[in-house]
């Protein structure tokens, strides 16, 4: 079979090649899955005018905002599994009861753990250990995010109802608009009425004059935070306003499925606790990385470590963009009794996966000097700058070694995703990142100390290399063929 079918409207299919059908919705899903990151990387650009310790600072309390909040994306991202099938089977309209209770879900979620470590995390960082005024920025910075986090989280739940339709296009629309958006009200709020730096040209002075006939006083660090949660208000504005508007509502009946329903809560909960436990504890074990492993040796080592993780995050988040469209191929394909269609699509991901992030892997090693110049101050100390960039530089080609198994590892655990198998990839995650990633990160410190925060840096390149080989010999054994999430389709059914 050369083809497959993709929905452009109710009853209605267009045959595709399987690369169009990947790329159809991998490319808006790459726009999208970088949204959040290219706020952050808005706001530690902007905060970078301010000093270079505002960058470790801005990363500190961004990551501690994600960590909670990667638990409850992790698990929303098997919403995408369910309406994929349910799409590949023919019952496209019991879809949006898992992205309704998804949002329900992420309700509960915010009100018990997030709104109050968005109160606790002022303090978390005061008892760490790190520099006092890095301290204080990070718990301020963090907070705002974690108290603006339920926007966040409906957005991604609600994203992955579209993944699954394989309408990533209205997702993407929404990115760019908040990102635009983003980058303006940040810039607003951070500069305010006051002085904007003069290397941000044009750009800074149309937001230097918004600052002065609004009165905004400036706001630094927590204004980038108040400019993301903003722009993540109108991220899920849009999707919502298409989701509920009279052709999806036709089509799908997207309205009447508002309702709490427990079965459709439990069928997440199953599916999605591994991928909920797989995504946060990577992220919990990176948080280590950074926070301690990284930018205990220092404020130089914790600003060039997180302008290194920043560049890393461009070039992984549009990979996961990938695996997420590969989830959703993966699970229509099973849905509809094609594994062998499944297995092929899974291919073809990984191998745009691999082309993608070996080309930014080149980019950091010839570049990386200029890469980690971007977020230098202008008027840094020299001896500043050589260190920042000898530190940053080391670590972007540290990130560069391990680029293509990175790419091969996420696009296959989508793969496994989209059929159901969360249990293996989820477990495997545990166990590799706290044993290389922190335990890795510890040894290289104690038994080669004169590495300094290089040394954290190869064991994460080695927890990379592993996870690879894992996930990839799963996919191998074949077992997730034999998986799904819903009852095959009967006689007569699409």
């Amino acid at each position: 079979m050369s083809d497959t079918r993709v929905p452009t409207s109710a009853g209605d299919a267009t045959p595709v090649s399987p690369l169009r059908e990947l790329l159809a919705i991998a490319g808006p899903t790459v726009a999208t899955m970088t949204s959040y990151t290219l706020m952050t990387f808005t706001d530690k650009w902007l905060v970078s005018r301010l000093g270079p310790e505002f960058v470790g600072a801005q990363g500190n309390g961004g990551v501690a905002a994600w960590v909670p909040q990667s638990i409850a994306v992790g698990t929303l991202n098997v919403i995408n599994s369910f309406v994929a099938q349910n799409l590949g089977a023919g019952r496209a309209d019991r879809g949006p009861a898992y992205a309704w209770n998804g949002l329900w879900l992420s309700v509960i979620y915010w009100i018990v753990v997030l709104l109050p470590l968005a109160g606790a995390l002022p303090g978390i960082f005061s008892s760490t250990g790190m520099d006092p005024q890095q301290a204080t920025w990070a718990g301020e910075y963090g907070r705002i995010l974690l108290l603006g986090s339920l926007l966040n989280l409906w957005t991604r739940g609600l994203s992955q109802f579209f993944y699954g339709m394989h309408r990533a296009r209205v997702v993407m629309t929404a990115g760019i608009a908040a990102n635009i958006v983003n980058l303006f009200i940040s810039a607003v709020l951070v500069f305010g009425n006051g002085p904007v730096p003069a290397d941000l040209g044009l750009f800074g002075r149309v937001c230097g004059d918004a600052g002065v006939a609004l009165g905004i006083a400036p706001m630094g660090i927590a204004g980038s935070a108040w400019g993301t949660v903003i722009a993540s208000g109108l991220e899920f504005l849009i999707p919502l306003a298409v989701f509920l508007g009279p052709k999806m509502n036709a089509a799908y009946h997207t309205r009447r499925a508002w309702r709490w329903s427990m079965s459709h809560v439990n069928d997440i909960g199953r599916v999605g606790w591994p991928a909920g436990l797989m995504f946060g504890n990577e992220m919990v074990c990176w948080a280590v990385f950074m926070v301690y492993l990284v930018s205990h040796f220092g404020r130089e080592h914790a600003s060039a470590g997180w302008i290194a993780h920043q560049y890393m995050s461009l070039s992984f988040m549009p990979a996961v963009g990938i695996s997420v469209a590969c989830q959703a191929v993966v699970g229509k394909q099973i849905g509809a009794g094609r594994p062998d269609l499944a297995e092929s699509r899974a291919w073809l991901a990984t191998k745009l996966a691999v082309v993608y992030m070996g080309i930014c892997g080149v980019l950091f090693v010839v570049f990386r000097a200029d890469l980690i110049r971007l977020f230098i101050e202008d008027g840094t100390p020299p001896d500043q700058i050589s260190e920042l960039v000898r530190l940053g530089s080391m670590m972007l080609i540290a990130t560069a070694a391990f680029q293509l198994f990175d790419a091969t590892a996420m696009v296959m655990s989508g793969a496994l995703r989209g059929a159901g198998d969360t249990v293996f990839a989820g477990v495997a995650t545990v166990i590799a990142s706290w044993v290389i990633i922190v335990g890795g990160g510890f040894f290289m410190i104690r038994v080669f100390p004169g590495l300094e925060s290089l040394g954290p840096w190869i064991a994460a390149a080695a927890y990379i290399f592993a996870l690879c080989a894992l996930l990839l010999g799963r996919f191998l054994t074949g077992k997730w063929k034999r998986m799904r999430l819903i009852e095959p389709p009967t006689t007569g059914e699409a």
